[in-house]
């Protein structure tokens, strides 16, 4: 599967809050895809019992949900939540192998309701089908050659990082690497991990956040001990050499995120035998911190009140009650006042109103106004003992 040559990932995220974010709606939040052997009830069995178990991981955000003694006995109960599944073969390229092929899957899908429920009674938040998107920047350094792999390159790379995008939930693109990319940034600019080129030749794909990466076999690797290796006379009379299992290193940074502030975060570092578990241990630490931006918590509910600006007419404030309702961070939506085109809302929220704040920024069809004057108005409403009403313009 995953070729041996790989030794070291450094991923760093950059969020761009100057951009225009894209965000993308999740769709199959509560189907999983398992590979299975055969169509008997034992590996029926244990597939359904896998697939409940990565849909609990998709839409509750991290692994630590899997560790829920709630979660785990839903786990040995997966017929209560099972809508309904189905067998499908895929062709699946095989890399470093000539030909493809056909595997065996079990597609499942379960009652959102009852996991949702299931989450509330367990405590334990959940995330919404609005998700940011990624932008993944991979340089492959073998030797002395390096590329920067996209969708379409030959390697096992997009294999990993496409379905470890399925099975989290986490929308992750790779760069086009077409004339317009290559004109715009240089292999040294991404290798060298240089923010303003990255940001400038990332613009186009509206991503909410940008990852670099970097895999090496080559100048990443520690310099090996050579004391062992002196050279001798002795010929062919020397026992050759035992083989050294290829050690591998992973490790990520944050920079430029608006959740730090500017100041750049380094992950520690991972080590490991198996390229591919450390790719996914590095995305999978990525995602959960992504998750704990846009988190709902379940077991803890507050009122919100916001304004939209401009509901102007029945049809435009039937939309928007129908929207606010629909936002996975709102258990219930009352209108409170209306004068003129102003209509106050309510809003029940499941978890904070950062949560929701940030989940509405990756909505072009809810806009905050930000007053240009707001901390002197703040300053206003703290004398006088008023809270600002956040104000909102409806539309794109």
């Amino acid at each position: 599967m995953f070729k041996k040559n790989y030794s070291l990932l450094f991923v760093m995220i950059v969020f761009l809050p100057s951009m225009v974010l894209e965000a993308i709606e999740v769709k199959g939040l509560y189907q999983a895809s398992i590979v299975i052997n055969s169509q008997n009830s034992s590996d029926r069995a244990k597939a359904l019992k896998k697939a409940l178990a990565a849909v609990m991981l998709k839409v509750g955000g991290e692994k630590s949900v899997l560790d829920n003694k709630i979660i785990k006995q839903s786990l040995s109960n997966y017929r209560l939540y099972l809508s309904q599944y189905r067998y499908q073969h895929k062709t699946l390229q095989v890399a470093n192998k000539q030909g493809n092929n056909k595997q065996l899957f079990l597609l499942a899908s379960f009652n959102e309701e009852k996991i949702n429920q299931l989450f509330q009674q367990a405590n334990l938040p959940l995330w919404g089908s609005l998700r940011p998107q990624v932008l993944l920047w991979l340089v492959d350094e073998q030797g002395l050659t390096r590329r920067i792999i996209s969708n379409s390159s030959a390697s096992n790379l997009p294999f990993i990082v496409n379905e470890f995008s399925t099975q989290r939930g986490l929308p992750i693109m790779m760069p086009l690497m077409d004339l317009t990319d290559t004109s715009q940034i240089k292999l040294s600019d991404v290798w060298g991990r240089f923010q303003q080129p990255i940001k400038e030749a990332s613009s186009r794909y509206l991503a909410e956040a940008i990852a670099v990466m970097r895999i090496s076999n080559a100048s990443l690797l520690t310099s090996p001990d050579l004391e062992n290796n002196e050279s001798s006379d002795c010929g062919l009379l020397c026992a050759p050499p035992q083989h050294k299992e290829q050690n591998y290193v992973l490790d990520w940074s944050l920079l430029d995120w608006s959740l730090i502030k500017g100041q750049q975060k380094f992950s520690r570092q991972y080590q490991g035998s198996d390229p591919q578990i450390l790719v996914q241990q590095g995305l999978a630490d990525i995602t959960e911190l992504i998750y704990q931006r846009y988190a709902l918590s379940t077991n803890s509910h507050h009122d919100f009140i916001i304004e939209v600006a401009n509901v102007d007419s029945l049809a435009r404030y039937v939309d928007v009650f129908a929207f606010l309702t629909n936002l996975s961070s709102v258990k219930s939506v009352t209108l409170l006042n209306a004068k003129g085109s102003a209509r106050r809302f309510n809003l029940q929220l499941l978890g904070s109103s950062d949560a929701l704040l940030a989940s509405l920024k990756l909505n072009k069809q809810l806009r905050q106004y930000i007053d240009p004057l707001a901390h002197f108005n703040d300053n206003t409403n703290e004398e006088s003992g008023a809270e600002s009403v956040p104000i909102f313009y409806w539309g794109k």
